[in-house]
C-alpha cells in the first residue's frame, strides 16, 4: 500500500496531454526540412484535430461543468482543464498563424500563391464569372440572417458567410447567411497563370467575388462579407426503448448529433463586434466554451488539400509499397500460413496481401466458415467485397461491425445493411463494451488460420498507418481467437484463453504479471527491461505499475503517439522512463509490446492502448508474436523508433517536448529503406532460381 501511495499524482492531465501531442504536429509544421506542402498538410492535420478534440473532448468537459451529478470538485477540475487548454489553444494559434505565413512566403518563392478576390486580373475575373455560371450558380443560397432564428441547428464545421449588403445613401444594412459550397467544389480553386505564378483562390473568396451575381436584383449595393465556423457538441444521444434495433439507436444518436450544443465559434477578427454579438446570440445557447478570434480563412483542415500545381518536388518523394515476394506467387497462401507463420507491416508494406488471403479464402472450397471483426471500413471496401464474395460461394460469413466507431458510425450503418442483403451473419458488437480488436478466423477442413491486426482493415488506413498484420495456423492461438467470437456473444461469461491477451477478461492483470516479473528480476539483480510502443497512455494503474518498475531499476523506453499522462525524469519515481513521440509522414498506430523476460523476449501486438476504456470496457485483443521473424522485425520497429533523431521528440509530461540529440536517423525512413531492400534481394534470388531451372530445362531438351 505504501508504494502504491508513493506513484500516485505523479500524472498530467489526459487533455493537457493531447495539447501537447497535437502541438508536435504543429512543429513538424514548421521544420524547414519537411517539404513546403507536406508543412501545409500538418498544418491541416493540426486544425482537423483541434475540431475533434473541441466536439468530443471540450464538449465533454462542459457537460461536466454543468452537470448537478458530479461533484463541486469534478466540476471545479472541468473548469481549470479548459482554462489551461483555452491558454495553450490561444498561444498555439499565435505559432499556428506565422508557421502559416512562413509557408505561403516559402511557396511564392517556388512560384506558387494564393490570390484573393481584389487581386484578381482581368482574365482571372473572367474565369470565376465563367465558373459562377457554369457551376457556382445554384450552390450558393443566401438566407437573411433576420428569418433565421437559430443558426445552431446549421451543420457545424462548416465555413459560412455573414454578408452585409448596403445600398448607397441607405442608413440600415441587411444582412444575409450565404455557406460556402466546399463539399461540392474543394476549398480551392486553381486560375489561370500569371507573372509567372501558379495562383490558387479559397471558395471562400470565389463566393465574395460572385456576391453582385449571387444577389442579382441588388444593383447598386455593396457587399461586405465576414466568415466563421462553430463546432457543436458530438455527444450522441440515443434512445433506450428495447423495441428499437442496435442500428436504430446508432441512426438516432448520428442524427441527434445535428442538434449538439455548440462548444466554439471562430470568427473573423474584421467582424463587427455589433455583428459578432447578433450571431452568438442566433446560435441560441447560454454559454460558450470557447470564443475564438481568427483571421479571415477558417477549417484550415482543408490545407491538406491544397493544390500541388504540378510541384512534385514540394512533397514527399514517392514510396511504393513493397508486396512481399511470398505473396506475389500463384501458389496458396492459406497452405503458406500453415507452413510459417506471415506478416505485413503497413504502409511499407502492401496491404493488398491481406485482400489476397481473404479472397483465395472467399472461393477456395475447403473453407467453410468465415468470422470478422470491423471497426472503420474504406468507402469502397475490397475487404466487405471479398466477405460478399464469400457468402455468395456458400461460406458461413460473420462480421462483427462496431456501430460506435467514432464519425464512422454512418458508413458503418451502410456496410451493414449492404453485408445483410447478401446473407452475411451481421452482429453489431456489444452495448456499453466497443469490440475494437483486429481480428479474422478461416475455419478450413484442412486447417483453421487467423490474422490478428494493430489496426483496422481499411485500405485507405493501410495506406497511411503504421500497423502490423500477422497470419497464423498456431493451434492454440486460431483457437483463442475462435473463442474470442464466443466471448462477443457472452462477454461477461468467464472464458479462458491460453495465448491471446484479451479485455476486459484478463488482459490488464497478465501485463502487470508481466511487468511484476521485470521488478523482481531487476530487484535480483538481473537484466530487466520493457519497450513499449503505444497510441495512447492514460490508464492510472498502469502507469503506477511502470513508476514501480521504474523506481526498482527497470529500464523503460517507450513510444507514445498521443495522450500520454506520464511525468518522466522524477527522481526515484520516473528517472528510468523515456518517452519519445514521432511525427513523420505516416501516422503512428501500431501497439508493440516487448518484455525482457530474462534474456529471452516476450512480444506481443494488437489493438489494444494502455487506457481506461482499453483495458476495462472493449474487446480488446493482444496476441504473442511466436515466429522469429516476425519476433526480430517487431522489435527492430520499435527499436528504430527509440533511436529517432529526425521526427522523434522527448515527451516529458512539461509541454517542452524537444527533438532527441545525436546523429539524424528518420525510423520511418531506414525502416522502408530495409523493406525495400530486403524485398529485391528475394525478387533477385527468386529470378536467379527460375533463371538456373531454365538453363537445366534447356540442357535436358538438347540433350
Amino acid at each position: 500500500m505504501g508504494n502504491k501511495k508513493k506513484f500516485k499524482g505523479y500524472t498530467i492531465d489526459r487533455d493537457v496531454s493531447w495539447m501537447y501531442f497535437n502541438h508536435r504536429i504543429l512543429q513538424e509544421a514548421r521544420k524547414p526540412e519537411v517539404p513546403l506542402l507536406e508543412r501545409l498538410s500538418f498544418l491541416g492535420i493540426y486544425s482537423n484535430n483541434l475540431d475533434e478534440f473541441f466536439r468530443v473532448r471540450m464538449a465533454s468537459l462542459g457537460r461536466v461543468m454543468a452537470s448537478d451529478a458530479v461533484s463541486k470538485k469534478e466540476q471545479r477540475k472541468a473548469s481549470e482543464t479548459i482554462d489551461i487548454i483555452n491558454g495553450l489553444n490561444s498561444e498555439y494559434i499565435e505559432e499556428y498563424n506565422i508557421a502559416k505565413q512562413e509557408i505561403f512566403d516559402e511557396l511564392a518563392k517556388h512560384k506558387m500563391r494564393l490570390l484573393n478576390e481584389t487581386e484578381l486580373n482581368e482574365e482571372q475575373q473572367a474565369y470565376l464569372k465563367n465558373f459562377y455560371y457554369t457551376q457556382l450558380n445554384g450552390s450558393t443560397n443566401p438566407v437573411w440572417l433576420s428569418e433565421i432564428k437559430d443558426i445552431s441547428i446549421l451543420e457545424d464545421n462548416r465555413i459560412y458567410l455573414i454578408v452585409k449588403c448596403k445600398a448607397a445613401g441607405e442608413k440600415k444594412s441587411k444582412y444575409a447567411l450565404v455557406t460556402v459550397p466546399d463539399d461540392i467544389y474543394g476549398r480551392f480553386i486553381t486560375l489561370p497563370k500569371s507573372e509567372g505564378f501558379d495562383n490558387i483562390i479559397y471558395l471562400d473568396d470565389v463566393v465574395r467575388f460572385c456576391l453582385p451575381l449571387i444577389f442579382s436584383g441588388y444593383s447598386g449595393y455593396e457587399f461586405d462579407a465576414y466568415s466563421f465556423k462553430f463546432t457543436k457538441d458530438a455527444e450522441m444521444e440515443m434512445e433506450n426503448e428495447a423495441d428499437f434495433s442496435m442500428m436504430e439507436k446508432i441512426s438516432q444518436g448520428v442524427e441527434s448529433r445535428k442538434y449538439g450544443d455548440p462548444t466554439r465559434v471562430i470568427y473573423d477578427k474584421s467582424m463587427p463586434s455589433k455583428l459578432r454579438k447578433k450571431i452568438i446570440k442566433k446560435l441560441n445557447i447560454q454559454y460558450l466554451e470557447t470564443e475564438v478570434i481568427s483571421g479571415r480563412y477558417q477549417n484550415n483542415k482543408d490545407l491538406g488539400d491544397f493544390p500541388d500545381c504540378g510541384h512534385s518536388e514540394l512533397k514527399y518523394p514517392k514510396w511504393n509499397q513493397v508486396m512481399k515476394p511470398e505473396f506475389t506467387t500463384e501458389g496458396s497462401i492459406l497452405d503458406m500460413v500453415r507452413q510459417k507463420d506471415r506478416f505485413i507491416h503497413m504502409p511499407f508494406q502492401s496491404f493488398d496481401a491481406y485482400i489476397r488471403l481473404l479472397r483465395e479464402a472467399a472461393i477456395h472450397p475447403e473453407v467453410k466458415e468465415i468470422k470478422t471483426t470491423l471497426y472503420r471500413l474504406a468507402k469502397d471496401s475490397k475487404v466487405v467485397k471479398a466477405l460478399i464474395c464469400a457468402a455468395r460461394n456458400g461460406k458461413d460469413v460473420t462480421a462483427v461491425i462496431e456501430l460506435m466507431a467514432s464519425f464512422d458510425e454512418e458508413s458503418n450503418i451502410y456496410w451493414a445493411k449492404r453485408m445483410q442483403e447478401e446473407g452475411i451473419n451481421v452482429i453489431f458488437g456489444v452495448e456499453d463494451l466497443k469490440v475494437h480488436s483486429k481480428l479474422l478466423y478461416i475455419n478450413s477442413k484442412k486447417g483453421d488460420i487467423a490474422c490478428i491486426a494493430t489496426g483496422n482493415f481499411h485500405e485507405k488506413n493501410a495506406r497511411r498507418y503504421t500497423d502490423y498484420l500477422m497470419m497464423t495456423s498456431r493451434k492454440a492461438i486460431v483457437a483463442d481467437v475462435a473463442n474470442v467470437f464466443s466471448f462477443i456473444k457472452k462477454p461477461y461469461s468467464q472464458v479462458h484463453f491460453k495465448e491471446l491477451l484479451v479485455s476486459p477478461n484478463a488482459m490488464k492483470n497478465k501485463i502487470i504479471r508481466m511487468l511484476d516479473k521485470e521488478i523482481k528480476n531487476a530487484k535480483d539483480g538481473k537484466e530487466a527491461w520493457v519497450k513499449l510502443k503505444l497510441n495512447h497512455l492514460t490508464d492510472n494503474d498502469m502507469i503506477e505499475k511502470l513508476y514501480e518498475a521504474s523506481s526498482s531499476g527497470v529500464k523503460i523506453d517507450m513510444l507514445v503517439r498521443s495522450n500520454c499522462t506520464v511525468m518522466t525524469d522524477i527522481k526515484g519515481v520516473s528517472d528510468n522512463i523515456r518517452i519519445v513521440g514521432i511525427i513523420d509522414r505516416y501516422l503512428e498506430h501500431s501497439r508493440a509490446l516487448v518484455f525482457c523476460n530474462g534474456g529471452k523476449p516476450k512480444v506481443y501486438i494488437g489493438s489494444a492502448d494502455w487506457m481506461p476504456r482499453n483495458l476495462d470496457n472493449r474487446i480488446e485483443v493482444m496476441a504473442p508474436v511466436l515466429d522469429e521473424d516476425m519476433k526480430a522485425d517487431v522489435i527492430r520497429t520499435v527499436e528504430y523508433g527509440l533511436r529517432d533523431t529526425t521526427n522523434g521528440r522527448l515527451v516529458t509530461g512539461a509541454g517542452n517536448d524537444q527533438m532527441q540529440s545525436g546523429e539524424p536517423f528518420r525510423s520511418q525512413e531506414e525502416l522502408y529503406k530495409a523493406y525495400t531492400e530486403n524485398s529485391l534481394n528475394k525478387y533477385d534470388k527468386s529470378r536467379a532460381r527460375l533463371t538456373a531451372m531454365s538453363w537445366r530445362a534447356c540442357f535436358v531438351l538438347l540433350s
